[in-house]
Formats: structure tokens, sequence, C-alpha cells
């Protein structure tokens, strides 16, 4: 005889009542709740205790997930039946539930290159690990749509710098455990290696992709049908499976998110021209002057406004792209075997040849955080009074490294436009237009205005700093009365007293590393490096 318990989640009123004791209706609601959780991805765990050897008990319901739980209670207004619930599935040629649509498909995340325009926050990271937002990383990102999109089969290909991005990883995003929807999801990260079969690096995006091909045509991934492609380093939110399925409604070969741009920032980027259905016939690689001009369309066919297609006449490659898995297969293994890049090669190709190739418009808030420039001034907007992306969404959060923090102390301090993360102790200062990262220590009369404190790995005790004052050593944080503007103080960084950090000559590029070790200048914006000293009274 069977006594099944289910958890007050699934049964008001009726925690630790056994199932035999339950109502006909009760019992009905809970399977129904069950069934209606388990269609949107929640993890549902079975366990199972023994009373005697030969019979089983209880079995009880958890979830990971009790927020969103919650909300999907909040979402049914009347208890329903199960045969209710079964009556109200999809037919066969209704649209399929998310949970159905996302076991059929996969996520790579490249991890990039070098990360040469961003350095020297990528001297001891990879792109995809540099902290952003004050508590998250660029990683988190990608990661973070596709936990919200209901895709939980992640591939991370890495190659340079990649120790901290997988420390990252592996302490954030677990879905490896044998019970996150039937034990079908993985995050699993691949470095670039050497073979019997290639004895190369990474050559490229596609040639990333293709040394690791083995891997999603592996039985594990029999059931997966397209592939999306993703980058490590852009800051946006989607939902991939709506990505997805514009691409199987047209039964595309490769879908290009596709974003509409202006004159200024249109050489870029690839651009492209395509037919009233959104068919890709004409590429061209951050073109120049008339090449530029020739490749102005009429973006009406985007669904944007007169207005705004006079405004934005380009059609721009976003870099994320979603693949039929067998087409790519094919491009990468046989039609193009030779070509190592997705954006500059691959696809124009395939366009060429004529294989499906569409557009995906996404005309929404999407940053490449590919330069210092570009990632300081992301970084700031954030903090803005309107600003053009939010990490705070309750329906599609960001999700980070779970931290075990104090709120910010924040004492007699004048702060404007400014995120300032868990951790932080900040004392008698000002902050304005600014970022303060997790663990930040700002001391007495220190100014920050219009600068990034990235924050730092560990606290240092009030016994540890005062010793160290008291040997002419300087703790992590900004000292007291120094001035941080138009800078990035990285990790773990020592500021001393009374320092002015102004790039006070103006200077756009200096990266003279021999003459000044602990700082560079990108963009015109002063780059303190990771566990930096900068020695009281210091002016940059």
């Amino acid at each position: 005889m069977w006594d099944i318990f289910l958890s007050a989640r699934a049964l008001k009123g009726v925690r630790g009542a056994p199932f035999k004791r339950t109502t006909t209706a009760q019992r009905e609601r809970a399977f129904a709740l069950l069934s209606f959780e388990s269609k949107r991805g929640i993890v549902v765990v079975v366990v199972l205790i023994s009373r005697q050897v030969s019979s089983f008990t209880n079995i009880s319901f958890f979830s990971q997930n009790t927020q969103t739980l919650k909300n999907n209670r909040r979402r049914i207004q009347k208890t329903i039946t199960r045969s209710e619930a079964i009556a109200q599935q999809p037919k066969e040629n209704q649209t399929m539930s998310a949970m159905s649509n996302t076991k059929s498909v996969a996520a790579i995340i490249l991890g990039g290159g070098a990360g040469s325009r961003l350095y020297p926050l990528t001297k001891t990271r990879s792109k995809p690990a540099v902290p952003i937002g004050g508590a998250y990383r660029l990683i988190d990102v990608p990661m973070s749509n596709c936990i919200n999109s209901g895709i939980n089969k992640v591939y991370i290909l890495t190659q340079f710098n990649s120790a901290s991005l997988n420390r990252h990883l592996a302490k954030t995003y677990n879905f490896g455990n044998g019970i996150v929807n039937g034990g079908s999801g993985f995050v699993e990260v691949l470095a670039a290696t050497q073979t019997p079969t290639s004895t190369e690096w990474f050559q490229g995006t596609a040639d990333a992709v293709r040394q690791y091909s083995w891997l999603y045509t592996d039985v594990k991934n029999k059931d997966v049908e397209d592939i999306v492609i993703l980058s490590g380093d852009h800051l946006y939110r989607m939902n991939y499976m709506d990505f997805v399925n514009h691409h199987r409604r047209t039964n595309a070969d490769i879908t290009i998110a596709v974003l509409p741009l202006d004159d200024k920032r249109a050489s870029d980027f690839g651009l492209m021209k395509c037919d009233e259905n959104l068919r890709i016939f004409e590429f061209s690689e951050k073109p120049k002057g008339d090449a530029l001009k020739a490749m102005q369309v009429d973006t009406t066919l985007l669904g944007l406004s007169a207005a705004e297609a006079k405004q934005k006449p380009y059609i721009a490659s976003m870099g994320i792209y979603v693949f039929k898995k067998s087409s790519l297969d094919e491009f990468l293994n046989k039609k193009y075997a030779d070509n190592h890049d997705f954006g500059g090669e691959i696809i124009p190709f395939a366009a060429r040849d004529g294989y499906n190739v569409q557009a995906y418009l996404f005309n929404d808030y999407w940053e490449d955080i590919g330069t210092i420039k570009s990632f300081f001034e992301a970084n700031l907007n954030l903090a803005a009074d309107e600003p053009d992306f939010e990490f705070y969404d309750a329906d599609s959060p960001i999700y980070t490294s779970p931290r075990y923090l104090p709120p910010a102390k924040i004492q007699n301090c004048e702060v404007k436009n400014a995120i300032i993360s868990h951790g932080c102790s900040l004392s008698d200062c000002k902050v304005n237009d600014a970022i303060i990262g997790i663990r930040s220590n700002i001391g007495k009369g220190a100014n920050i205005d219009h600068a990034m404190i990235i924050g730092a790995d560990l606290y240092e005790s009030e016994e540890q700093r005062a010793a160290l004052l008291g040997a002419g050593e300087i703790p992590i944080g900004i000292g007291e009365g120094s001035v941080i503007k138009n800078a990035i103080i990285d990790k773990n960084a020592r500021v001393g007293k009374n320092c002015t950090i102004t790039n006070v000559n103006n200077v756009d590029f200096d990266d003279n590393e021999a003459a000044h070790p602990n700082y560079f200048i990108r963009d015109g914006v002063v780059v303190v490096l990771q566990g930096a000293t900068i020695p009281d009274g210091t002016t940059i």
C-alpha cells in the first residue's frame, strides 16, 4: 500500500496529509498543478522513504525554484481537475508546449578570442568572465537567457584565460545533477584541445564548433533538432524560443538575429539585404564609404515605421544564429569544411549557394561589449535614471553566482545615480554616476564620479586593514580623500589615500606597461589593473 505525501505547494492546507486521507478533488488538483509545473520546466523531485523492507511509505514533491512555483500558483485562478488539465493540452496540430520545444534545442556559447580590445580587463580572465553591473559576469547574460527560454542543454567553448570563467560556471549553473527536466539538462565547458585528428587551436567561430561537432551529433543529443549559437560578450535580454520558432516556421537552414542601425554604427557590423520574406541574399562585412551606402535598404520590411526606417536604413547581424542541426553538420564537415568563420564565410556562402538563410528582427536593447569604451558606457548606463537595460526584471531575471553577503553599509554619504552592490562599505563619501561592485570599501572623503569600482573577492577585517595601514601598506579598496573619475578600478585593487585618478591629461590611449605597470588608458578611460596597488598621493 502506498501513502503519498504532497507538499503544501501542491495541496493548500493539507501539508503532511497522506494521499489516502485527501479528497479526490485535492488529489486531482495536485496532479494537475504538478503537470502544469513540469510543462514549464519546473524541477519536480520524487523522494521515496522506506518504512519497512517490503513497502515504501511516502512520495513527497519538492521544487528547486520556489519563487517560480509561487508565481505559477498565482496564475491559476481556479482549481482544475486532472481531466481538465489533460483536455487543455495542445493538439498535435497546435503549438507544442515550451517543454517539448526546448527539449529539441541546444545552445552553444562562444567564449571569444583573446579579448585584446577589452584589455587589460582580459589580462587574467576571458571576455565572458569580465564583471558587469556590480555583481554579474558577462556570461550570465546568455546563460540567463537560455534558462528563461527553457533551454537547458548548453555548451560553452573557451580558449583563453578560462580559469575564472570555469570556476564561475561550476558554482552558478549546475544542470547535470540527474534530476533537471528528467536528467536531460547540462552545462558543459569545452576548452580548445589537441586531438589525434586536430592539432590546432580554434581558428575561428565556426572552427570552434566544428572541433566539437561530434558532441551535438552524439546519442545524448538525438532529440536536438536546432542549435542556437550565441556570443558570451553581449548585453541584452531575449527569448530564444521566439527566435527558434521563427526559424522553424520558415523552415530555414540558418536564421540570423538582426537589428536595424543608423549610419553612425553600421560600419562596425556585418550588414545584409533581404527580400520581402526576410530571406537574406547579400552580405557585406563592416563596409565603409560607398560600400556602406550600397547596403542601405528599406527597413520597413522588418516591421519598422516609415520614420524609424528612415533613421535606421541598415540591417546588421547581432552574431547570434540558429542552425538546423543537420544543416550545421553539413556546412562544417562537408560543404565548407575549409572555412573557419560563421559571419565572414559560412553564412554568406550558404546564402550564395541557395540555402534558406533567414533574418529575425530583434528591435530592442543590445550592446556588443567589445571595447573598453562600450563596456564602460554600458555599465554606467545601468545606473542612469532611465537605463536602456535593467537587471531587475521579475519575469526574465539575470542569474549569477549565489553569494551570502550582508547588505551594503552606507554611512553619511551623498549617492546619486549609482548601483551599490551587496557587501559594500561606504563612509562619508560622494558617489555619482557610478557602479560600486561587491565587497567594495570606499574610504572617508572619497569622491567617485562617472566611474566603475569592480569590487573584491575577499574581505579584510578592520584589524587587518589597521595593521596594513600601520605598516605603511594599502588595504583593498579606495583610500580616504581619493578622487576617482572616468576610470575603472578592477577587482582587488588597492588605491591609497588622496589619490587622483581622473585622466588629468586627457590621454586617449596609453599602454606603456613598462612605465606604469599598474594602469592602462584605453578610449580615454583609466583602467587600474586587477590586484594593482596605487600609492598614496598618486595622480593619473
